[in-house]
């Protein structure tokens, strides 16, 4: 059956431009396009594209005389059957050939009445408006602005026909560089008015495309295709019709705009078309039309043009000016990446129980002058670069990276619009392909100090809020029902909730994981507001996510830390839930935090803690152990380290954090000692602790946000801080901490947990411990090392751990060492610089070997090791 095919209505003139169209059929060995046929319309296509070729020079277009079916079969190209009012046909086939572009036309059947004058085409060219038609020009590589109005009284382009027996044919030739447009005529018989135009059936010019074709469905995005030529796709099942639209400039309106023929340039529910010679376009998005978004598709909505979910580099291309630029929030580039060299660059692959990991925003990370970086410097992947020997020095060996997707500056990086791109203003150019390259670079240069990379990532929600006043970015205006959950019982505040167990979302995140992966050679992901991955459309809680089981399955993904994190920076609260893990997926631990938190400043368990040191078995079971379990203090949102021990106001009650008796700044010394030694406190505990350490940035230079826990409060860390006693003698201590974790891998670095016949548990004066006794603050850990079966010489001796969070001092009896062995204090985190820790190179060590009893002050921790004494 045939189906007549609209290309639409020009927006500007009102002109319906159509064109007759047979219902396409694909042989899937081929794809090759197959036509059916009626009395209605005719037409068919070759099965190959047209080939891109380079043109040099300018011609006026000019007859062909010769139009035969040997011309089409040696030309790959698309030909096009019309039947006009008169009944006739109108035959248009349209190839590449000898660097240009040929247009054939070849009229039969007509009614003699027409056929005994000879025939004139009456032609012009147009792209983003049928009133502008365009004449060919030998002497300029633009098109000249010469205005065809059928219907008016302005003439257009007018070339004869070849009369051959019941024929008439012509040829018009085009250089390359004029496509790609659309080519509209009529006919009309020479010597009579224009009321003897003959167009189509339907009373309307025949149009044609030239220098486009149907394209593919797959890669979706830009991408290049096997004969050339540029490959546009989009998903919208809900679309009624989409419109691809290309920039030559800074521009609110497009240069170009091609409606895309929904059984042309359609599969299923994938738009595409490809499209010749667009190196003059530097930008590109799509507009789409139908019940897509929140208010029904209304036709506000489809005048913004929106950002391809696919594109690889995206920028604001809009001018300045006013409502007509808003349409216009940023588009894909068209524009080549540069080549970047891998060559040498390998992933560390550091085993997970042997991460200590710096979490970072690079924006704020050296935006500050204080850096001393410059301007297109500070604040960027390559000021990460800058100051990759302090990560160095702390001994980190891979860092976190607040998500670097782009996203809505006045609401920060967890808000993002578009899954492929990094953030332009990352790349010190405020431009996107300068950050594609900036961020690789950044990538290599880590790697090669032994420094992975991982990104948190955010895809349960977008910036796009489905109302009426909210900026239409991408999604919502592409396909709203199909991205996201439009259930009116799951609410979101201020952005869009996505259907990540859907299966075209589910595979857009996989694709931008595999992106990640392939292109920036990232190490690992964490997933932001991750509890929302266990949800189906309706909110509903799904027990096996696909989503979940499919990226810990994934063969691209299987050499990458996949790390779950459950909170939500849409309340800034923590939605903890049963994480399907399948044995692949870590977890930010939330109750870490928590019970730390809880029991330093004076108000938790025993019992609590000790489940915390020991890696968090009533989380993480034995089928995956300590080491998927990322262990942290403070993070993105809340209070930061030193703030933990300064603020503990009523507003602060979730915080659970502690001031030391004084709220917020102080001169009080009794009051700094006892907030010194909480830091170390909470640091020491961290490094302790079976798991895997997570600092944040700032915490080892005294930053602080002045009590406040909100995320917007965050600036830029000061590193002229880095300079003081204070920032000295942290930064020293943790990487004291780091190079203890390495050192005594056996205990602190496990990817099981302890066995029970090597840990003993003490109270005061080596009693048991009461561990349901809240009033109880005092807890000692002694840990028998494991022989070495491998090492006939393992000196790896016990270790005992003793924390105090009372308000009164604690004797301390050290329990027996091993036959000669001796206990060595390592650390006490009462006393002064630099003596509250010691290693094996520092004298003051051998200084307090043999102890058997130790006095630990209020608020302390302790680090004893046994070792062999060497007389």
């Amino acid at each position: 059956m045939l189906v007549p095919v609209s290309l639409g209505v020009c927006r500007k003139g009102n002109i319906p431009l159509t064109r007759s169209v047979y219902a396409e059929r694909r042989c899937r060995s081929c794809r090759k396009f197959l036509s059916d046929a009626s009395n209605d319309s005719l037409q068919s296509r070759t099965s190959e594209m047209f080939t891109s070729v380079a043109s040099s020079s300018k011609e006026e277009a000019q007859p062909v005389l010769e139009m035969t079916s040997d011309f089409e079969k040696q030309n790959k190209g698309f030909s096009f059957l019309f039947r006009t009012e008169f009944d006739g046909l109108v035959k248009v086939f349209v190839g590449a050939i000898k660097m240009k572009y040929t247009v054939c036309i070849e009229v039969q059947s007509l009614p003699q009445s027409m056929t005994s004058h000879n025939l004139i085409l009456s032609w012009g060219m147009f792209r983003s408006d049928s009133l502008l038609f365009h004449g060919p020009d030998s002497h300029s590589s633009v098109l000249p602005t010469t205005k065809f109005k059928p219907e008016a009284s302005q003439h257009p382009m007018k070339t004869p026909f070849v009369r051959d027996s019941c024929r008439h044919i012509l040829g018009l030739d085009f250089d390359q560089s004029d496509v790609p447009f659309y080519l509209s005529f009529f006919l009309q018989p020479d010597g009579t008015g224009q009321e003897r135009m003959i167009r189509t059936h339907r009373k309307t010019n025949f149009c044609v495309p030239v220098g486009l074709g149907p394209g593919y469905p797959m890669a979706l995005g830009a991408s290049s295709s096997n004969d050339g030529l540029a490959n546009f796709s989009l998903f919208s099942r809900n679309a009624k019709s989409v419109v691809l639209c290309f920039y030559k400039s800074k521009t609110s309106e497009p240069s170009l705009e091609i409606d895309l023929d929904p059984y042309v340039n359609r599969t299923g529910d994938i738009w595409h078309v490809s499209v010749d010679n667009i190196t003059n376009y530097i930008g590109y998005g799509y507009r789409c039309k139908g019940d897509i978004s929140c208010n029904g598709g209304s036709s506000s909505n489809a005048q913004h043009v929106l950002l391809d979910p696919y594109a690889k580099t995206i920028g604001n291309l809009s001018s300045d000016q006013g409502e007509s630029a808003f349409m216009v929030k940023c588009l894909g580039y068209l524009r080549k990446e540069p080549h970047f060299d891998w060559n040498g660059d390998t992933h560390p692959q550091i085993p997970m129980e042997k991460l200590i990991i710096y979490r970072l925003n690079v924006r704020q990370f050296t935006k500050s002058e204080s850096s001393e970086l410059a301007i297109n410097v500070a604040g960027t992947f390559a000021g990460v670069v800058e100051k990759v020997q302090h990560l160095i020095n702390l001994g980190i060996n891979a860092v976190l990276l607040e998500p670097v997707f782009s996203f809505d500056e006045k609401r920060g990086p967890y808000f993002p619009y578009h899954f492929f791109s990094p953030m332009s203003i990352y790349g010190g150019m405020d431009e996107s392909i300068s950050s594609v390259y900036s961020m690789k670079e950044m990538v290599k240069i880590l790697h090669s100090h032994g420094i992975e990379v991982l990104l948190e990532v955010v895809f349960t929600h977008t910036c796009e809020v489905g109302d009426a006043d909210s900026q239409i970015i991408s999604l919502l205006g592409i396909d709203n029902p199909s991205y996201y959950i439009v259930d009116g019982n799951v609410h979101l505040e201020n952005c869009s909730a996505l259907k990540c167990n859907d299966p075209i979302v589910q595979q857009m995140i996989l694709d931008s994981l595999h992106h990640w992966v392939t292109e920036f050679h990232v190490d690992g992901f964490c997933f932001i507001n991750s509890s929302s991955l266990l949800q189906g459309s309706n909110g509903d809680h799904l027990p096996r996510p696909t989503l979940v089981e499919d990226i810990a399955f994934d063969p691209l993904l299987s050499k990458t830390k996949i790390i779950s994190d459950c909170w939500s920076p849409i309340d800034m609260s923590y939605k903890d839930a049963i994480f399907p893990h399948w044995q692949r997926w870590a977890e930010m631990n939330s109750k870490y935090f928590l019970d730390v938190r809880n029991f330093l400043r004076g108000q938790g368990l025993l019992s609590h803690l000790a489940t915390r040191l020991c890696g968090s078995g009533d989380i993480f079971t034995a089928s995956r152990g300590p080491a998927y379990s990322f262990n942290y203090i403070t993070k993105n949102a809340g209070l930061t380290l030193v703030d933990l021990v300064s603020f503990s106001g009523a507003d602060l009650a979730s915080e659970l954090s502690w001031n030391c008796g004084v709220e917020g700044p102080t001169e009080k010394n009794s009051v700094l000692e006892i907030r010194l030694r909480q830091l170390r406190n909470f640091l020491f505990i961290l490094f302790i602790s079976l798991g895997v350490p997570v600092i944040n940035m700032g915490d080892e230079c005294g930053y602080s946000t002045g009590g406040s826990p909100f995320y917007d409060n965050r600036v830029p860390i000061d590193w002229k801080s880095l300079r003081t006693g204070f920032s000295i003698q942290i930064t020293k201590f943790v990487a004291f901490l780091s190079s203890l974790r390495n050192r005594r891998g056996d205990v602190f670095q496990r990817k099981i947990f302890y066995k029970a016949e090597n840990i003993t548990w003490h109270g005061s004066n080596l009693s048991l411990p009461k561990w349901e006794d809240p009033s109880c603050k005092f807890l000692a850990m002694e840990l028998k090392a494991e022989k070495d079966v491998k090492s006939r010489n393992s000196y790896n001796g016990d270790l005992f751990i003793i924390i105090n969070g009372s308000d009164l001092p604690e004797p301390v009896t050290l329990p027996e060492s091993s036959a000669g062995y001796m206990w060595f204090r390592l650390v006490d985190t009462s006393l002064p610089y630099p003596y509250f820790f010691s290693s094996d190179s520092n004298p003051n060590s051998q200084k307090n070997a043999g102890l058997s009893s130790y006095e630990l002050k209020p608020h302390t921790c302790a680090l004893f090791e046994a070792k062999v004494f060497n007389i």
